[in-house]
């Protein structure tokens, strides 16, 4: 399979779906980090499709995506 350029991130609590697309940064456990357009939501993203968030700013939490899907 090729590099996944983006995913669709669902959000649980809020029902919310957000699009992240790879950028040239490499999260703490050594896998991309993908971020949508303003740059505030970050996640990084492995093979298998599990995601960590990325805090942008101090204090920032974010809910955890119930699904990571790669869109072509």
């Amino acid at each position: 399979m090729g590099r996944i350029e983006r995913y669709e991130l669902t959000f649980p609590v809020s029902g919310d779906s957000i699009v992240v697309s790879r950028t040239d940064r490499k999260g703490a456990g050594g896998h991309p980090v993908y971020a949508d357009e303003t740059g505030i939501v970050q996640a990084e993203i492995d093979e298998a499709g599990n995601v960590r968030m990325v805090a942008s700013g101090g204090q920032q939490r974010h809910d955890v995506p119930s699904r990571a899907v790669p869109l072509t």
